[in-house]
This record gives C-alpha cells, sequence and structure tokens, in this order.
C-alpha cells in the first residue's frame, strides 16, 4: 500500500510540471473548435484530449464553495469556450450551496464538506427517485495567510495556532510563537485574526484540523459556522484574503490560490523533521491518505489532519461537487455531466496544480468519473 501511494505521489508531481502548458492550451479551446467529435458535437483539445460536449447546451446555475472558485473559472473558461454551456457560479460559499441545491434552485453545488444525514434527507425532494451525493472534484491546503511587518517566514503549530484565532494570544511577539521563530524580529503588534462571516466548509475543515490535533486549545464542536468568539469576519475567501492583505498584523485562513499580493503563507509544524508549507504537492500528500467513507455512489472522504509525515501539510481541504445521483432535471443533465466529466478528466485535473490546488487522487478521481457517466 505505501508502495501503491508513492508511485502515485509520483505520478502527481510529474503531472503538475506541465501544468503551466495544460492551462494555456485549456485557455485558449476557442482556437481550435472547428471540429467536433463523433456525434459532430463540437470539442476542443485540452491537452491530450478533448472536452466531449454531447448534447450539452443552454446554461448551469451553481453555487456553493468560494475555495474552488479560482478552479471553477479555469474550468468554465475551456468548457464555455468548447460547448457553448454558460455556467454561473456564485460562489456564495459552501452553506450557501448546499441550501440553494437542496431548494432546486442549482444544477449542482460546491462544498468543502460533506452532506450531512439530514441534508442528504432534503436532497431527496429534488432528487427524483435518487438523491444527493459528494462527488471529490478538488483538494487543496487552507493557508494561514498573514501580514506581519519585517516577518517573511512564519512557523506555528497548532496549539499557538488554536490560541491565536481564540484571542488567547494577542501578540506577535508572545513567547509562544517566538519559540517556533528562534532568530525572526517578531514586532510587538497586535494580532487581527480574520475568520468567515458566512457558513464555510473551509471554516469547518480548519476547525476539524484544530479539534483533531489540540483538542485541549480548542474546545468548540466545529462545523461550517464559526464558533470562538473575538476577531474579525469577513465573507467568503476572497474577503479574508482581501482583510489580510490590507491589515498589518493580520492572519486568515482560506485556500492557497489566495495568497497572493503581500500575502504570506505560513509553515505548520506538524512533529514531522521539518516544518511543512503549503502547497499541491504537499497538500497532496496529506490527501492520498484520505479513505472513502461514504456509501453507494456517494464519495465522501476522511482526511488525515493529524499526520506527521514527511512533506505532509495537515491543514487540507476536498471541495465535493454535489449533484443528484438519480433524477437530475432533463434540461440541465447533458451540460451538468458534460461539465463533471470534464473536470474529472485527466485534463481538467491537470490544471490544478498551476492554481494552487491539489488534483484528486488518482484511485478516487477513477470512481468519481465512473460515477459521472451513470447519473441520470
Amino acid at each position: 500500500m505505501k508502495l501503491q501511494r508513492k508511485n502515485r505521489l509520483r505520478a502527481l508531481s510529474l503531472g503538475a510540471v506541465a501544468v503551466s502548458g495544460a492551462l494555456a492550451l485549456t485557455a485558449c479551446g476557442s482556437d481550435d473548435n472547428g471540429g467536433g467529435d463523433a456525434s459532430g458535437n463540437p470539442s476542443t483539445s485540452a491537452g491530450a484530449a478533448s472536452i466531449k460536449c454531447d448534447d450539452a447546451k443552454g446554461q448551469l446555475l451553481a453555487d456553493g464553495s468560494s475555495a474552488q472558485k479560482n478552479a471553477i473559472d479555469a474550468w468554465v473558461k475551456a468548457f464555455s469556450q468548447a460547448c457553448g454551456v454558460q455556467i454561473n457560479y456564485k460562489g456564495g460559499g459552501s452553506g450557501a450551496g448546499v441550501t440553494a441545491f437542496t431548494q432546486g434552485q442549482v444544477a449542482f453545488a460546491g462544498s468543502d464538506s460533506a452532506l450531512k444525514p439530514e441534508e442528504v434527507t432534503a436532497s431527496k425532494k429534488v432528487c427524483s427517485g435518487g438523491q444527493g451525493i459528494d462527488l471529490p472534484m478538488v483538494g487543496g491546503p487552507i493557508a494561514l495567510g498573514y501580514n506581519v511587518p519585517g516577518v517573511d517566514n512564519l512557523v506555528l503549530d497548532a496549539p499557538t495556532i488554536a490560541k491565536i484565532f481564540d484571542s488567547k494570544i494577542t501578540k506577535w511577539n508572545d513567547p509562544a510563537i517566538a519559540a517556533l521563530n528562534k532568530g525572526a524580529k517578531l514586532p510587538d503588534l497586535k494580532i487581527q485574526a480574520f475568520h468567515r462571516s458566512d457558513e464555510s466548509g473551509t471554516t469547518d475543515n480548519f476547525t476539524k484540523y484544530l479539534i483533531a490535533t489540540t483538542p485541549d486549545n480548542w474546545k468548540y464542536s466545529g462545523g461550517k459556522a464559526w464558533q470562538a468568539k473575538g476577531g474579525q469576519s469577513a465573507p467568503q475567501s476572497a474577503g479574508v484574503a482581501q482583510q489580510v492583505k490590507q491589515t498589518s498584523g493580520a492572519i486568515g485562513y482560506f485556500e492557497l490560490s489566495y495568497v497572493k499580493d503581500g500575502i504570506k503563507s505560513v509553515s505548520i509544524d506538524t512533529g514531522a523533521s521539518k516544518p511543512v508549507a503549503p502547497s499541491s504537492e504537499s497538500a497532496t500528500a496529506d490527501i492520498a491518505a484520505a479513505q472513502v467513507v461514504g456509501t453507494g455512489k456517494d464519495l465522501a472522504l476522511k482526511l488525515d489532519y493529524k499526520t506527521k509525515a514527511e512533506g505532509a501539510y495537515p491543514i487540507t481541504l476536498v471541495t465535493y461537487e454535489i449533484v443528484c445521483d438519480k433524477g437530475n432535471k432533463a434540461d440541465t443533465l447533458p451540460a451538468t455531466k458534460a461539465f463533471l466529466r470534464y473536470i474529472a478528466s485527466e485534463d481538467g485535473q491537470k490544471i490544478l496544480p498551476g492554481i494552487g490546488y491539489a488534483p484528486v487522487p488518482d484511485e478516487i478521481i477513477a470512481k468519481v468519473r465512473t460515477t459521472v457517466e451513470g447519473l441520470s
């Protein structure tokens, strides 16, 4: 099993080398859509294979995880150019996406947390003869982005992170932070900790990490809604990142693709030989150990937040596309199926490392592809 995992990680890493070229080809798909597939449907090159449009047409409405918004934007650009289908993905947060799905307002939803039993029950009202299922499509690290003048490299561990976000550590030169960053010039500056104001799967996964690794310092039950007192809030990952960028002394949690324009990311002391920085590769090393815990066609995963493996970043998430296994609306099923087929394909997954995400491990994404083909 360890050998298989090592080979899988090596394959994923090699796939990342070709990402920039794959992304460039995908983005200019409209320049190569003069032909079609065997059925005469338009298609476009996206790396080694073509996007299969089949009978996709019209418009798709979707909502949910802001964590995957940058990935969705890249996928939608390529798919829409190839197939002429307009996809409106709002990215209002995982909670909003699940609600919209169970109310029948969207063709599919994105969520960084798998459906709860009561949400599966609610989905049966809109999935005629079926139910909502979780399809893992996007992996990635939850980065702790910070803005501390003069500090270019910052290491934190789980207890310190918990105390920062629970307002127990309030200054950047606190002895607990100094002990992890020997030699760093930490300023006597107030910590401004930002969390999500909306219901968020990113919050759910971030707090699951704290619950798993330092329960004595994080005594909250967890979930999509932020529970700790204190701190400041902002909507969606983009909102938290913007606040961190413009606030001296700030720290917040969001996906790696939002770490840019002056925001730096924390390396985590996991107990391995050296701290681990967030990256597509370090997130893949953790996600590769995930276990499928969903039943039937549901592919919900259990992540290892307590990993001490070398090079494995522990604060990760997987974003699921939530769709009906049966009972999808006839007018949106072809486009939904074609889009999900593309993003689960080798070419769709190859885009991810180049924009700060991690592809879903081979064994799991193979199951996703089979499930997508069976949607009805």
